[in-house]
């Protein structure tokens, strides 16, 4: 979706520029939210800066990936005409300055991402390496380094960050799952057992997504025996999650070690993670027991702002990229979970996982 905002014309040529009547003409431009509240910020028609960022840009599906520069062939097959297009500018920049009409002038606006953009700088992802944002939902991206890494394995290539005018740009793999909008007191029932007693849920509301690209799939519960409780299903709902970002994770490394962006994914790889739902110790837990791999979750989970905040910084010179991604300190004060299951279990916990999984298959006829 491309949102659009319409204001007056941009220059004073232009805005000379009348009707018939002798009115002055309006024009639509094209805008992301972040062209939106920069051109406003910076003094709307009298600042006349729209611009938008290579993160909120891709967004669209209007910009080329590898000429971060908005893609001709598809702008005219949609008929979108150049003049209404903002300009596309890197992730740390400065990019204009706060303009009259405001609380404060004169401040630098010197960085703009998209949500899980920030949420990736803010957890110091290099070339190898993934976050998970645990919040509405479950947002999963690898960094691929400079590449852009077509997957061999159901998942979308995107826009990492770029730090600057003549910054390389980072390149990810990505997906995104929803889960339970409110997991206030999951936790707490969840922990009254040590097992799902053998239920598995498969969330699958509208199809499931990556990696397997079923439309036709619908939810299923199985395994249901007289001895289930309510806890047994929230822990079910844990491990459901879990679940879902380790195949997607799963298939995220099979392309990175397949491109040479790592090498064996194993031992050494590290899941970062953020977001509301990451102060769920046991879901954390879990997440680190089927994975077979640490999971890592920052003293401040609120990425996101810490990323757009290390992007304006650097183009001001607050931050050096160096100290961005030395990420031993930001190690000392975060909480590790290493996984406690053995391999053995692990594996019969994944092919049960999976034939949970092809049990959802074909189930879309079911609302007939």
């Amino acid at each position: 979706m491309v949102p659009v905002q319409r204001i007056p014309e941009l220059t004073r040529s232009r805005q000379q520029t009348a009707s018939s009547e002798g009115e002055t003409l309006d024009r639509t431009l094209m805008t992301t939210i972040d062209t939106w509240l920069i051109w406003s910020l910076t003094g709307g028609v009298n600042g006349d800066l729209h611009v938008t960022d290579v993160s909120n840009a891709s967004r669209t599906m209007l910009m080329n990936l590898k000429t971060l520069d908005w893609d001709k062939p598809t702008l005219e097959t949609l008929g979108i005409p150049t003049e209404i297009r903002p300009k596309i500018v890197s992730n740390s920049e400065i990019i204009g300055k706060i303009g009259k009409g405001c609380p404060i002038t004169g401040i630098p606006i010197s960085g703009c991402l998209g949500n899980q953009h920030a949420a990736m700088l803010g957890q110091a992802c290099k070339k190898g390496e993934a976050k998970s944002t645990y919040g509405t939902g479950a947002f999963i991206r690898l960094n691929t380094g400079e590449e852009v890494v077509k997957s061999k394995h159901g998942l979308l290539s995107t826009l990492a960050f770029k730090l600057g005018p003549k910054a390389p740009t980072n390149y990810a793999l990505e997906d995104s799952l929803g889960i339970i909008s409110n997991a206030s007191e999951i936790e707490e029932l969840a922990l009254r057992v040590n097992s799902t007693g053998g239920i598995y849920f498969v969330r699958a509301f509208n199809g499931l997504l990556a990696p397997w690209w079923r439309d036709d799939a619908r939810s299923v519960c199985i395994g249901i025996t007289r001895f289930t409780s309510k806890a047994h299903f929230a822990r079910a709902v844990l491990e459901s999650m879990c679940f879902l970002v380790k195949d997607v994770l799963d298939s995220m490394q099979k392309d990175a070690v397949e491109k040479g962006v790592i090498k064996d994914a194993k031992p050494e790889f590290v899941l970062r993670v953020d977001g509301g739902a990451t102060v769920n110790n046991l879901l954390m837990q879990i997440q680190a027991d089927l994975l077979g791999s640490p999971v890592l979750r920052p003293a401040d989970i609120e990425a996101t702002a810490l990323g757009a905040a290390f992007a304006a910084g650097l183009a001001i010179g607050v931050f050096k990229e160096e100290e961005i991604f030395a990420s031993s300190e930001r190690t000392k004060t975060s909480t590790t979970f290493k996984p406690l299951l053995n391999e053995e279990f692990r594996k019969k916990k994944a092919e049960s996982q999976c034939r949970a999984v092809e049990r959802t298959f074909n189930l879309a006829d079911l609302s007939l």
